[in-house]
């Protein structure tokens, strides 16, 4: 059995951030912010997304996960006629619980939060482009959101387009099903993950600056329970690093999501 919480600022239908459920399964999703052109929002390309992943784990409930990822891709490029290389993109992360086991998978750096581990996919940042150092750097001193932070992001967000969904960049849901089958995936029984927490990058990073950290706790929280730690994570950036010092981000207030997940044999 299994008992999801969740919570998202702003709600999920203002938000590129995405939650949905299936009886044993919870899905996240952080449709990447554009600031380079793009024929539909992220928004819409992850709602879409988020409902075809909950289609075809309904239709095949015990199915391998990448490939309900790689069909759900393919419907939501047909379904919004979208082409590879000039669509919006999202993050995915996926667990399921089925036959005693926990199914895990990461497409993107939205994280999986297990009692002894933290599962997430940091193949973007590994890139270590510099547009990005760049743009942290700036914050970190105090540059603020400005025309040349925002030209620094459009530089990055072209050069990661240039290493979207090929062999030695990155990979990432867009418009290639192809991408579904290098998410990464991990399997572990039920008995060792008694909960999870999943969080989209916006929630995750600053929760573990500012200590919001009790993921067993967390862990069985309620909805509003979750809802009150977004809105202290909101009032941080908003009264304590309105201007990004202290936690360098792309924006002050990046969408937030999170779900908190119990488990039982």
């Amino acid at each position: 059995m299994m008992r999801v919480a969740t919570a998202q600022l702003p709600p999920i239908e203002d938000s590129d951030d995405k939650i949905f459920t299936t009886p044993n399964a919870v899905i996240v999703l952080d449709g990447a912010s554009a600031f380079v052109p793009v024929p539909v929002p992220a928004s819409t390309y992850a709602d879409e997304l988020g409902r075809q992943i909950v289609a075809c784990l309904t239709e095949q409930p015990d199915a391998e996960l990448q490939g309900v990822l790689a069909e759900a891709i393919a419907l939501t490029a047909k379904a919004l006629e979208l082409e590879p290389g000039r669509s919006p993109s999202s993050t995915v992360t996926m667990l399921r619980q089925t036959n005693g086991v926990v199914d895990l998978l990461s497409l993107g750096d939205s994280v999986a939060i297990l009692p002894d581990e933290v599962l997430t996919d940091e193949r973007m940042d590994e890139l270590d482009l510099a547009p990005r150092r760049q743009y942290r750097q700036r914050l970190a001193e105090g540059g603020g959101y400005d025309e040349a932070h925002r030209a620094l992001l459009r530089q990055l967000q072209t050069q990661q387009g240039e290493r979207r969904n090929r062999p030695g960049g990155f990979w990432i849901a867009e418009a290639s099903p192809e991408a579904a089958h290098h998410a990464l995936v991990e399997h572990r029984p039920v008995s060792a993950v008694p909960w999870a927490v999943l969080a989209t990058d916006g929630a995750y990073n600053t929760m573990t600056h500012v200590g919001l950290t009790d993921w067993e706790r967390i862990a069985g929280a309620s909805s509003d329970e979750l809802a009150r730690i977004l809105d202290r994570c909101q009032q941080w950036e908003r009264d304590k690093d309105p201007h990004a010092r202290k936690l360098p981000r792309a924006k002050r207030h990046d969408d937030k999501a999170i779900a908190a997940v119990q488990l039982s044999p």
